[in-house]
């Protein structure tokens, strides 16, 4: 039977809505005539594990401005789906969200490992406040995963570096990663951490 992996991805979360309609009128757009297909490091963990992983992407709702309680119900949806030695994936708010759940809630099976990619640590002001979680509540997520590797680059204009070294601090088991020039792992290509996942093999 094949293992799994769960990737979820990150997204926007605003505390007032006139924010985040500020945001929708200020945001660039990409050309609606160009149909290019931009390549993501996250696709190609799906075709590198495609043989032996089951690899899921739910498509967390309204990425554009999150709330923690809509995410948490779709990922249960997944649930049923999963078995023991699940590895999760957490990309920026993504990651945020797997660090409040993991604290917060019971997962149904084991969780392998557990990444957390450029992973807010806290909200920046009222924005993610709703993805806020009790930092001391992270011995409940230790206590469900076999291993946390926490990956960051020092350059990252979105979740600042000092974000990493607080999990690291409130983790002291996990694995910390540091990057030099990886800036929001908005990358086509993240080839060490599918070194990581092989290495659990």
């Amino acid at each position: 039977m094949k293992k799994q992996i769960v990737f979820i991805h990150g997204g926007n979360s605003f505390s007032k809505y006139d924010t985040f309609l500020d945001s929708l009128r200020a945001r660039e757009i990409d050309d609606p005539l160009d149909e290019k297909v931009i390549k993501k490091w996250k696709t190609t963990i799906r075709n590198v594990f495609i043989n032996t992983h089951e690899v899921y992407y739910p498509q967390m709702p309204n990425s554009n401005n999150a709330k923690y309680l809509e995410w948490k119900i779709w990922f249960e949806r997944y649930h049923e789906f999963l078995r023991n030695e699940v590895v999760l994936i957490g990309h920026s708010l993504g990651g945020m969200f797997l660090a409040k759940y993991l604290s917060e809630e019971k997962m149904p099976v084991r969780v392998r490992a557990l990444y957390l990619v450029a992973a807010p640590f806290e909200p920046d002001g009222d924005d993610c406040a709703e993805f806020a979680f009790e930092i001391e509540n992270l011995r409940r997520l230790a206590e469900q995963v076999d291993g946390v590797c926490i990956l960051h680059s020092k350059d990252d204009p979105i979740v600042p570096y000092t974000h990493a070294l607080k999990y690291a601090e409130a983790l002291p088991d996990a694995e910390l990663v540091t990057f030099e020039d990886k800036n929001h792992f908005l990358l086509e290509e993240f080839p060490e951490i599918i070194e990581h996942i092989q290495s659990l093999e």
